[in-house]
């Protein structure tokens, strides 16, 4: 089985955290294969960047040159997971969705740790649209931008798991999610602190989507996620084209401050 895990920003580091989380979550004769989109921003904190990174996640799945058995979209709250399925006959799994929906699982209420506090109307926003905001707690912001995440990693560890205690403590969630693909490797960090399972959102989305592929199910496509129609598309990819994502074999990241 292979499964495309495809990082939403243009930062190397950042993807190369998410292969190696996702590697660890893949059972024996799973290949993870990490992409990061050829053109868009270096970290995803609005909406203006979300749907940039929403085409360059669709442009890096269609521009992989193999067979794969499964996609999943990396980035917590994000575009786009709607145009792959459309794209795709294979299971598409969205971090945001994955997390939440394990969560329902392990407590009544669950809450969700991000990065900025911009971010919080679109992980809301994702939640909402997919059905799963009713057992949802809170989602709170830790204060740190994404690039911060790998750049201070005891300043992050600190951030996340004092806004994960006060969601236990003041929203009385019983389940916490990891609100960002760069935050891959710090749930244990958080039980410690707070007691409560928690959930990586790159690591659900990994066993996700091996169960849909052995079980033989992938997306609909009676109505909402039919594959586009045939058409004409103007000026579409921009003039002198779009170069293939880079494809980097999950390991050990290459700046030893990433986690």
């Amino acid at each position: 089985m292979r499964i495309l895990v495809v990082n939403v920003n243009t930062t190397q580091s950042i993807t190369d955290a998410i292969g190696k989380q996702a590697a660890g979550a893949a059972s024996e004769g799973t290949e993870i294969v990490p992409l990061t989109p050829a053109f868009g921003a270096e970290s995803v904190e609005g909406n203006y960047e979300s749907y940039l990174a929403a085409v360059a996640v669709m442009e890096a799945v269609r521009a992989y040159p193999e067979s794969f058995d499964a996609v999943i979209q990396a980035g917590y709250g994000e575009h786009g997971r709607e145009g792959l399925q459309e794209l795709l006959d294979v299971p598409v799994v969205d971090i945001t969705e994955a997390a939440a929906s394990t969560a329902q699982y392990l407590g009544r209420r669950y809450s969700v740790v991000t990065t900025l506090d911009r971010t919080v109307p679109l992980i809301e926003e994702r939640l909402e649209v997919a059905g799963l905001s009713a057992r949802c707690a809170s989602v709170r912001a830790s204060g740190l931008a994404v690039l911060e995440l790998e750049r201070d990693e005891q300043a992050a560890v600190d951030a996340i798991t004092e806004q994960a205690a006060r969601a236990v403590e003041d929203d009385r969630a019983e389940v916490i999610c990891l609100g960002c693909g760069g935050m891959a490797g710090l749930a244990e960090r958080v039980v410690e602190r707070t007691g409560v399972p928690v959930v990586d959102g790159v690591a659900a989305a990994v066993t996700v989507a091996e169960s849909l592929v052995r079980l033989g199910l992938s997306t609909s496509k009676v109505r909402t996620y039919a594959r586009p129609r045939p058409k004409r598309i103007v000026n579409w990819p921009p003039a002198g084209g779009l170069t293939r994502p880079r494809v980097v074999p999950p390991g050990p990241p290459a700046d030893p401050g990433v986690f």
